[in-house]
């Protein structure tokens, strides 16, 4: 018997599972939310906020020539708005990293993750679309809320060619969003 090693010559690509092994990070995570933010255009709302309330603030210090207690908490709002995404990364990392490193097969049946406690396997039907950024690539829920988020690391790893074989295997599944 014969085995093509996973090349399919029909297509001329290489088909099978993507391995990664990673620690997430505050970066993964964060691109995670801004991904997610930038999909439901809510970055919009939080900026249109954040220049809103941080332009009053200065205003009114500019008019009255003092900072009151009433400036200072919309300036404080505005820092909160722009902060929001910073602090989420931080509670959802706290949440994850007890888990350790991540393993995670993605695979022509999906994504399957193992930590030293927890299983996940994610068939392609709980997904709706992906994104692909510098470092990594985003995979999102088919829920209107978007609240699942998957974010696979590029460092993760081993070549480059396996990022390309990634982008493949999730681009025949998914559409990119």
């Amino acid at each position: 018997m014969v085995m093509n090693a996973g090349r399919d010559d029909s297509q001329g690509d290489i088909r099978g599972t993507v391995e990664l092994e990673y620690r997430p990070t505050r970066a993964d995570i964060l691109t995670g939310i801004l991904a997610r933010e930038r999909l439901r255009r809510l970055h919009v709302v939080r900026w249109g906020f954040t220049v809103l309330l941080g332009g009053a603030a200065l205003l009114t210090i500019a008019a009255q020539g003092t900072v009151t207690v009433l400036t200072a908490l919309v300036a404080l709002c505005a820092a909160l708005g722009w902060a929001t995404p910073h602090i989420q990364a931080g509670q959802v990392l706290r949440a994850v990293a007890g888990q350790g490193d991540h393993r995670t097969s993605v695979s022509e049946s999906g994504s399957a993750t193992e930590t030293a406690h927890a299983s996940l396997l994610q068939r392609w039907s709980v997904f709706r679309g992906y994104r692909e950024t510098r470092d990594h690539v985003v995979l999102f829920g088919r829920d209107r809320s978007v609240r699942l988020v998957e974010v696979l690391p590029k460092r993760g790893m081993r070549s480059r060619e396996d990022v390309e074989r990634l982008l493949d295997l999730v681009g025949r599944h998914l559409p990119r969003v």
